[in-house]
């Protein structure tokens, strides 16, 4: 069996090599290039010591010198070389308390999540794979290496982990994996905010996302990283224009879309505020009055929760609370205003929600609505008028000049115009707005 090495990484093993060291392509890039898909990077796993690595290669980073992992850069390029390890206990089911460097990869292998993730591999003494590997590739399986639970007492990351690469690789996850997970998924509490956050946002770039969060709420993660999103599943809309609950319609709509981030997080928590605006109508009608604010509001405190920045959680909470806007028939000034709080940069992202959450709804699909306001949206973007105070072809500085002062009534003054520019674009020139300030401020 045969793995094409970059000349780069063979260039790092053959000189461990040829200074009497072990040296070997471990993990993910191994397992990639069983998989047939090329490797994101390249990690290696070699016997000597983190001195002996810096003291071999002129250019050298000590990334993770306590753990044993220096960065090589050869040509500019960056590749992790790490030393063979045992880790001690996990008392506090995040990091080692004690890591021992070792001569034996396969003691350095024992250490690992999943058996996909266990094998290493030599130009000339092939594949290394204790734990059955590349039988679990070919299975398409994800299996814990050795005991689950102590694996994943180890690292709770690890369960989240086992959920990604079921997603991302589109392999089933092991029953004694899975079964492992199940018995303790409040253990994830143990993470940070910040890891548990990156994970999710992996898993939510996979090919299949919606799977991957189906199987956190079959095995009990999801209850502990977006809690409210639990409270939608098996929650019965009762309304004519959808054929599934509130959990099954999010992860259709969320299958429906392209992988970027901003978008699959809108997907994901989109109605995620509808069981707390379920109400029935006298003909028996379930309605959901209000959700896209309800569910926004939800949104901001589950991403600040997990530590997302500012940027995106104002981001994706605009989306979900104008994902409705589609349904109002909204033209003129009102629809400017409306692609201001979107935002230009953020109108595909909008265009494919709302796509998204339509082809989640019960067919006959309303396809026709959507693309009308599409057009309405980008005839307006296209003419290039102005839509926010920055287009206006005064500033406050022109305005301080005429007699107002810096401050609320100058801001007001400008948002004045701006309203009078939104309905007439033609109004937009500097002798006409400061004539019109002008008597703003005399009034």
């Amino acid at each position: 069996m045969n793995i094409v090495i970059p000349s780069k990484v063979l260039f790092i093993i053959d000189t461990l090599n040829s200074k009497g060291y072990k040296a070997y392509a471990v993990g993910g890039c191994v397992r990639d290039s069983l998989i047939k898909r090329a490797p994101s990077d390249w990690d290696l796993s070699t016997d000597a010591s983190p001195q002996a690595i810096i003291d071999i290669f002129p250019h050298t980073v000590p990334t993770g010198i306590a753990h044993g992992t220096i960065t090589v850069l050869v040509e500019n390029e960056s590749f992790e070389v790490t030393t063979f390890r045992e880790d001690g206990d996990y008392s506090d089911g995040r990091h080692p308390d004690s890591v021992t460097f070792t001569t034996s990869i396969l003691e350095d292998l024992s250490r690992r999540d999943f058996t996909i993730n266990a094998m290493a591999y030599h130009p000339l003494e092939g594949l290394i794979d204790p734990y059955g590997g590349y039988k679990d590739i070919e299975a398409k399986r994800i299996c814990a290496v050795g005991v689950p639970e102590q694996r994943f007492h180890e690292d709770a990351l690890r369960m989240l982990r086992a959920v990604r690469f079921s997603s991302q690789l589109q392999f089933e996850i092991e029953n004694n994996t899975l079964e492992a997970i199940s018995k303790s998924p409040s253990s994830i509490t143990r993470i940070s905010k910040e890891r548990i956050r990156d994970e999710l946002c992996k898993l939510l770039m996979t090919p299949s996302p919606a799977e991957g969060i189906r199987i956190l709420s079959q095995c009990g993660l999801l209850q502990y990283i977006l809690p409210d999103l639990t409270m939608s599943i098996g929650f019965q809309q009762r309304n004519p224009h959808h054929h599934k609950d509130v959990f099954d319609h999010t992860l259709l709509a969320l299958e429906n879309t392209p992988p970027r981030l901003n978008l699959r997080l809108s997907a994901l928590l989109h109605d995620v505020g509808k069981p707390f605006c379920f109400s029935i109508d006298k003909k028996g009608i379930g309605h959901f009055y209000g959700h896209n604010v309800k569910s926004a509001q939800i949104a901001e405190r589950l991403l600040k929760n997990l530590k997302f920045d500012n940027h995106t959680i104002k981001t994706v909470c605009t989306l979900i609370k104008e994902h409705m806007s589609s349904f109002n028939k909204m033209e003129g000034k009102a629809l400017k205003k409306m692609i201001v709080r979107i935002g230009i940069e953020n109108l595909r992202d909008y265009f494919d929600l709302l796509d998204a959450d339509m082809l989640a709804h019960k067919p006959p699909h309303d396809m026709q609505r959507i693309e009308k306001l599409k057009d309405s949206i980008m005839a307006i973007v296209n003419k290039k008028d102005p839509l926010t105070v920055r287009d206006l072809d005064i500033d406050g500085e022109d305005l301080m000049k005429i007699g107002y002062s810096a401050g609320r009534e100058l801001g007001r003054t400008l948002d004045y115009l701006l309203d009078i520019v939104l309905s007439n674009p033609k109004m937009n020139t500097k002798p006409q707005l400061l004539k019109l300030a002008e008597e703003a401020l005399k009034r």
